[in-house]
């Protein structure tokens, strides 16, 4: 029979780990709201930059003179990937997910034998991807101090990975990410940014405006390209941030509900055991006095 007291410190302690899975949940749900509305007012901007750029992109074709960004390096035989997951975790399968997606293309890129180089932005990221490809490893950006995720911290991994490019250290760069859709949905996306790779346009779209560029169209992409890198990073952390404050509250949730259900059960059972003991002290006190 369990210990009354042990049950009752049991409930006790469930109870106040109810009460902050409650509180996390509150402040994931206040902190979801201001992280959606980021990610979606971004959303139209970097879907017209890139219709943008693909328009020129189009008109550049494979010309001698296209940027290297647009047109590589000519190769694929070195991958950067850039794993963005969050800093902290109970926040249900987000990190896990985009971990998940990671190694399956890494595990994809080793089979076709390719050299592959990972860079981490978020610790959870790194410390899953450690586990196993800790050799691969190039460089990681803790973000653990940013309360807010701005354009700044965007335009600072985007310079790097740019340098590194420059610097020949890969020939193609991919973005790891969630793209939220809802608070129980969230879309492990991989992007490539480098080169730049665009959908081609549709008929109606191409041919409904005629656009003349000054200085020359290869000039003008050799200027937005950049920033095209730099802004798919930014969506891509925005959308990440929205993810991961749905996915916690949805995970605060589900573990506040788990609470309550135990909680109700050791009740029942201390309740059953509290009856028991009172029980066996009757059938004491009965028995000692008809000894007597």
């Amino acid at each position: 029979m369990p210990n009354l007291k042990d049950l009752k410190n049991r409930i006790a302690s469930v109870k106040s780990t109810r009460k902050i899975t409650k509180a996390m949940q509150m402040v994931a749900a206040a902190k979801l709201r201001r992280a959606q509305e980021a990610a979606e007012m971004a959303r139209p901007y970097a879907e017209k930059m890139e219709a943008v750029m693909g328009g020129l992109a189009q008109s550049v074709g494979e010309s001698e003179t296209a940027p290297r960004l647009l047109a590589g390096t000519g190769s694929r035989d070195v991958h950067m990937l850039v794993v963005m997951t969050a800093e902290r975790g109970l926040c249900g399968g987000f990190n896990s997910s985009i971990v998940r997606l990671a190694r399956q293309r890494i595990q994809s890129l080793v089979a076709e034998g390719k050299t592959v180089k990972i860079l981490t932005v978020g610790k959870k990221g790194r410390e899953q991807l450690r586990r196993d490809h800790a050799d691969k490893f190039v460089g990681h950006v803790d973000l653990s101090d940013v309360k807010r995720i701005g354009y700044a911290e965007a335009a600072d991994i985007a310079r790097g990975l740019l340098e590194r490019f420059d610097a020949g250290e890969f020939d193609v760069a991919t973005i790891f990410y969630n793209r939220f859709q809802s608070v129980i949905s969230q879309v492990p996306t991989d992007t490539q940014v480098i080169p730049a790779s665009f959908d081609a346009p549709e008929e109606a779209d191409a041919a409904a405006t005629l656009y003349d560029y000054e200085p020359s169209e290869e000039g003008v992409l050799a200027d937005l390209l950049p920033r095209g890198v730099a802004t798919q990073i930014f969506t891509a952390l925005l959308e990440n941030a929205a993810s991961e404050q749905g996915a916690r509250m949805s995970a605060m949730d589900n573990a506040t509900r788990n609470a309550g259900d135990m909680i109700e059960k050791l009740t029942i059972e201390y309740n059953r055991s509290r009856q028991a003991v009172i029980t066996n002290e009757l059938i004491e006190i009965i028995s000692g006095a008809e000894a007597l």
